[in-house]
């Protein structure tokens, strides 16, 4: 690679990371928003847009791996008020599509997973998506027992005296049924009822609601079920989730929407079983098959839209046997055999304001547009981002600009081109700012880098905060009514300057107590919660770290790796030398590259970061990585995949590996437990067999899982 290439790739390394993490406050922003709060700020296209740009960042970019992934989390936590739901099975989401080409991926990477011949042209249920409130039911000996929202897809909110109130929510299934069996779905609200509830509401004097999703989810969340039961609320039934005892004929039914374990064997028969019971369905749906008729029956489906009773916001497609649905399983937050195809969105033309820039907690500084309002497909937008510097030069993007925003296809909002025939000629280029407006330290852009970045560290109060706010958040230590407010607060007063700082707060109690807006029970509670976060996880005290490109799942590797706090630091403190067998080892580890370990060894690099986890281990236990149980044999053990496999690809011998407990490492080394080869093994199976490490071929492999 010559110079003018190693520079492109640091420039776009550098434009990516930074896209990537403001995209993932952006998204975890407007989680809560929607989740917790029933109040979404933009549109659902809006926001699928927003994960489109953050999962096409990702794929091209997997070592840039922010933190607070949103990726591997779904949905936002329970709110107060409500009692917690755990689901026996997590509650996830499906990935999204937008263009054709993505559709045609889709039907691609399956038939590579599961390695089909081209004759075999898989089917689909294709299904409307209706945009409602995910729900889940619970059903005890026939009778429904317990209703539940997703939250944040491993614990929901308890709403069943809400959901009782549903008409079309069967309180009895028709036999025959499971002694238990979770029905998953959508509450939702038709078109024409949500007007009449407006009409209602707006003669009463009380503010109507934005859109029959909002006013679903806002009714079906009251505390009070009478309300609910006032509003026409509906429920469509999709998928099932935990069945108990399974019936004799199938297989286990452990997948959102699996028909095996009903005694069918396709998505189709599991409709009808839902149908029998007594749900209704989201019609018009069709088996397609191949990727043609799923595009075909998206256009028709498109031009109904606004025909149908109730709103849409794209269609689902689902691999039709459940068996094939089983092979593929998931990744992160949604299967490998749906995906959702949203439906276009909108353009809108508005005036741009101003041009503010934010520092993020790495100091990375970020320009955001604000825009004089303007309303696109019903959702009013005020603020887009705009990446970077390089791309407020390359688009000329002036303060006082006519421009044309996006709701779809890149970040979003987004602006995506300036109307040069209003430009005002007195108007002037933005001069992109040297020094960071929060703390007025110098900030610089690196020599091939797209980011700029405020050199103040801690001494920023932007740093500061949001290191500290990250340390606190709900993927990290979760310590609630530590706030962006009161951390900020409580920073400028210097009761806390590092995260050891907040589990000393219990000496400053009376002061505390004393502060505008506290009290004595709140303060109580806060430090109630401090203590009861003393001793935490490694993966999750690895993320609270906030260490440059290690997110959940990067946290999550690197504990399951090094198994402890001491071990960790030890190798980290060795990876400092770049050849030395603790920087390969370290790289060594499957999606850790040379890039993310360098970020991770720069940190140790940093007295201060070192006296930072000194002082944490003082007063914390960090428990040990736990390695999975069950008494599987692959558990714990590295495993690399090397040449072609002819009865499965890699991606599902890797992903089967790594359900039984393995870790799936790209290299071999003396640490390898088992190479697994296929055709064209080339040179790892020749290292193995040097190492003395044993060597599987694909017969000797899948008789070892069938023996598990």
């Amino acid at each position: 690679m010559n110079e003018k290439e190693t520079a492109k790739t640091r420039l776009t390394d550098s434009g990516a990371a930074a896209d990537l993490a403001a995209l993932a406050r952006q998204i975890a922003y407007h989680d809560v928003l929607y989740h917790q709060k029933d109040a979404p700020e933009i549109s659902d296209a809006a926001y699928d847009a927003l994960r489109l740009r953050y999962r096409k960042l990702l794929a091209e970019f997997p070592h840039l791996r922010p933190d607070g992934d949103p990726e591997s989390r779904v949905g936002a936590a329970p709110v107060a008020g409500f009692g917690k739901v755990t689901h026996a099975m997590p509650m996830l989401s499906l990935a999204n599509a937008f263009t054709d080409e993505d559709i045609e991926d889709f039907v691609d990477r399956i038939r590579r997973f599961l390695q089909l011949p081209k004759d075999d042209v898989p089917e689909f249920m294709a299904e409307p998506k209706i945009d409602g409130l995910s729900a889940s039911l619970r059903y005890e000996k026939g009778a429904l027992a317990i209703a539940a929202t997703r939250g944040d897809g491993a614990t929901g909110e308890n709403i069943t005296a809400n959901v009782l109130t549903i008409a079309d929510v069967p309180k009895k299934l028709n036999a025959p049924f499971p002694d238990i069996v979770e029905i998953r779905g959508e509450i939702y609200m038709n078109r024409d009822d949500f007007l009449a509830l407006n009409a209602q509401r707006e003669k009463e004097g009380e503010a109507g609601f934005a859109n029959p999703r909002n006013a679903a989810a806002g009714s079906v969340r009251q505390l009070d079920a009478s309300i609910s039961a006032a509003r026409p609320l509906r429920f469509f039934a999709y998928a099932v989730g935990e069945i108990a005892p399974l019936p004799p004929l199938g297989g286990r039914g452990d997948t959102d929407g699996d028909a095996a374990g009903l005694g069918g064997t396709t998505q189709q028969d599991l409709r009808s079983q839902l149908a029998r019971w007594g749900f209704s369905l989201n019609e018009p749906s069709r088996l397609c098959s191949g990727g043609g008729a799923l595009l075909d029956y998206y256009r028709e489906i498109e031009a109904l839209r606004h025909t149908l009773p109730f709103d849409i916001d794209g269609v689902v497609y689902k691999l039709n046997r459940s068996d094939w649905q089983e092979r593929l399983g998931f990744v992160s937050r949604s299967p490998r055999w749906a995906i959702a195809h949203k439906f276009a969105a909108e353009q809108a033309e508005t005036r741009l304001n101003r041009i503010i820039v934010q520092v993020g907690r790495t100091g990375a500084l970020t320009p955001v547009a604000e825009l004089e309002p303007v309303t696109v497909g019903g959702v009013v937008v005020s603020r887009a981002t705009l990446h970077n510097e390089d791309e407020i030069n390359r688009k000329d993007i002036r303060v006082g600009d006519v421009v044309r925003i996006q709701r779809a296809g890149d970040v979003i909002p987004q602006v995506i081109e300036v109307d040069l025939k209003q430009r005002d000629e007195k108007s002037q280029a933005f001069v992109f700012p040297t020094h960071c407006p929060e703390c007025g330290s110098l900030a610089v852009r690196e020599e091939g880098m797209a980011v700029r970045r405020c050199t103040g560290g801690l001494i920023c109060p932007a740093q500061a905060v949001e290191r500290l706010r990250h340390f606190v958040s709900r993927t990290a230590f979760n310590i609630e009514g530590l706030g962006e407010q009161r951390v900020r607060e409580l920073w400028q007063d210097k009761l806390i300057r590092s995260p050891a700082d907040i589990f000393r707060l219990q000496e400053h109690r009376e002061a505390l107590a004393r502060r505008e807006g506290w009290g004595g029970k709140s303060v109580d509670k806060l430090l109630a919660a401090i203590e009861a976060r003393r001793k935490i996880p490694l993966d999750r005290f690895i993320y609270a770290l906030g260490i440059r490109q290690v997110g959940e799942a990067t946290a999550k590797l690197l504990a399951r790796h090094y198994l402890n706090l001491e071990n960790w630091r030890a190798s980290m403190a060795a990876a400092y030398e770049a050849e030395s067998p603790e920087r390969r080892d370290l790289q060594d580890i499957d999606q850790i590259g040379p890039l993310i370990a360098q970020d991770i060894v720069d940190f140790f690099a940093e007295p201060h970061n070192l006296a930072v986890i000194d002082d944490l281990s003082r007063i914390l236990t960090v428990e040990a990585y736990e390695k999975p149980s069950g008494g599987s044999a692959l558990a714990g053990k590295t495993v690399v995949f090397t040449g072609t496999l002819a009865t499965m690809s890699r991606a599902e011998a890797k992903a089967k590996a790594e359900s039984l407990g393995a870790k799936v490492a790209g290299s071999v080394s003396a640490r390898t437990d088992y190479v697994v080869v296929g055709d064209d093994a080339g040179s790892k199976a020749d290292k193995a067999r040097a190492l003395g490490v044993r060597v599987l071929d694909e017969e000797a492999w899948r008789a070892l899982l069938s023996s598990l």
